[in-house]
């Protein structure tokens, strides 16, 4: 189904997933979901007993976008594609989302200190009655940090709305000696994958 007005509505609050999409000159419109309401949030983040890492992060991502498009029809907005995404980080078959407090963060930063970990982002088009997905993962490997340099990472804001407890495009840079993957999909839009889907929606990339 072709998208009449190249636009699409994008179903994520991150200021990354924006700043990517409007790197590759998509078009696009928010359509957030609720994280905080009477019910609860739209679309909750629990893992579910015994959920791997990659079911996990792809089902959530589904759930985000179908959730959006229910909210678009509900609304009678102009129907586009949706897309949506969801990042997580990975070490030894532990998921880490994103820490809620100083000592989650420290907790997370310290497993992942001269470690390699796996970070898994997933991406859907929701349009019509079609969805089109993938899953992109990458390695990363940190270097050794002190509790030093922890603590003074987890003193700054940038921690606490990221997977894992970091931002590869931030101060956490200084923390990577090696990457193997995508660098777009770290920050948590793989702009190769999405421009696929895009395109399978309907959407022209250039």
């Amino acid at each position: 189904m072709p998208t009449s007005d190249q636009k699409i509505y994008l179903a994520s609050k991150s200021p990354r997933r924006r700043e990517l999409l409007r790197q590759i000159d998509v078009n696009f419109e928010l359509l957030l979901l609720r994280e905080q309401a009477p019910r609860g949030p739209d679309v909750t983040e629990h893992v579910l007993p015994g959920e791997h890492a990659a079911d996990y992060v792809a089902r959530v991502t589904r759930e985000k976008a179908i959730c959006a498009q229910n909210m678009m029809l509900a609304r009678k907005l102009v129907p586009r594609p949706i897309l949506a995404a969801d990042t997580t980080v990975v070490i030894d078959d532990r998921i880490l989302g994103k820490p809620a407090n100083l000592t989650e963060a420290v907790d997370m930063l310290t497993a992942l200190s001269g470690r390699p970990h796996q970070v898994l982002t997933s991406v859907a088009v929701q349009h019509g009655e079609q969805t089109w997905q993938i899953t992109q993962s990458s390695e990363v490997v940190f270097n050794a940090l002190s509790a030093q340099t922890i603590n003074a990472y987890c003193a700054t804001p940038e921690p606490y709305d990221k997977a894992g407890a970091y931002g590869i495009q931030g101060i956490a840079a200084s923390f990577i000696q090696y990457i193997a993957g995508s660098y777009t999909g770290i920050m948590g839009l793989p702009l190769f994958e999405t421009a696929q889907l895009l395109q399978q929606a309907g959407l022209r990339i250039l």
